[in-house]
């Protein structure tokens, strides 16, 4: 459980910066760009990963993780933009469906009444913890956003799976395959906005991408690792990630940035709490 804790911290630590990026001027696109570059080289840099053939199902894998990765987050900021935050909020926490049902249908874990109720109560947790009294205005036209954010999010935790599942290549070469490719296809992004639209590449960008590359890096690195300890249960993996972000965000919100709670976003946390101690026992 150590891994989950530690990759739940690298997230939320991710998902401050980006809450800090409008207050400082920091160009989003620009800042994920470089994250990928420096969560490349972190990780080729420590493990010196050697790069196996990429052929067949695994380069599927990896060029599917490449495209996915910048892009879903430039459909995540168009979410945001014109359907709010709560609504994509929405849709990032309850993509922990997929991944739970594909635990069971895919993976073919093990499943008993422990392990269901938790399951129950770990979704009641997440839909009382979203801040259901802040509403926003919308076009119907812009519901595609928070549909495309659940199904990408929820489509990405299987296909880490995935990869936490190869015994003959060593997740870190994966890794290195991943932010690779990620960086590129978002260096092309940038490149044509620069030629088309004469975006400059600032150094205030470089920065704040490097450091948000460390902890998008051990976010990654924590959570596969959390899969290879927990390999025979991914159900409690995807599902204690998901509430331990939701815990620890509740926290830095209350604490740091002075977010009001409702009564339901409380309750929320506390049976989210013993969600975790569910999924635990049945561990």
């Amino acid at each position: 459980m150590i891994y989950i804790f530690l990759s739940a911290c690298c997230s939320v630590f991710v998902s401050i910066l980006l809450k800090l990026s409008k207050r400082y001027e920091i160009d989003t696109p620009q800042a994920i760009t470089w994250n990928y570059s420096i969560a490349a080289a972190l990780t080729f840099l420590i493990f010196r990963p050697d790069v196996p053939p990429l052929t067949g199902n695994v380069y599927s894998i990896y060029m599917a993780l490449g495209i996915l990765l910048p892009s879903l987050f430039i459909v995540l900021a168009l979410s945001v933009r014109h359907t709010g935050i709560v609504r994509t909020d929405i849709a990032q926490r309850l993509s922990l469906f997929i991944p739970v049902l594909a635990a069971f249908l895919i993976f073919n874990e093990s499943y008993s009444s422990i392990k269901i109720a938790a399951i129950g109560m770990a979704f009641i947790a997440i839909i009382f913890s979203i801040p259901w009294q802040k509403q926003t205005e919308t076009s119907n036209n812009y519901w595609i956003y928070p549909l495309v954010v659940f199904l990408g999010m929820g489509i990405i935790d299987i296909l880490f799976k995935q990869i936490a599942r190869m015994e003959n290549i060593p997740f870190t070469s994966s890794l290195l395959i991943v932010f690779t490719f990620a960086f590129i296809i978002s260096m092309v992004y940038i490149s044509y906005h620069v030629l088309t639209n004469g975006v400059r590449i600032r150094k205030t960008n470089l920065i704040a991408g490097w450091i948000l590359g460390i902890f998008n890096f051990g976010n990654i690195f924590f959570y596969l690792k959390a899969h290879q300890a927990l390999s025979n249960q991914p159900s409690l993996v995807f599902s204690s990630m998901n509430i331990g972000v939701i815990l620890l965000g509740s926290a830095v919100g209350v604490l740091i940035f002075r977010e009001k709670l409702s009564r339901l976003n409380y309750i929320g946390i506390v049976m989210a709490l013993i969600s975790i101690l569910i999924f635990s026992l049945a561990k």
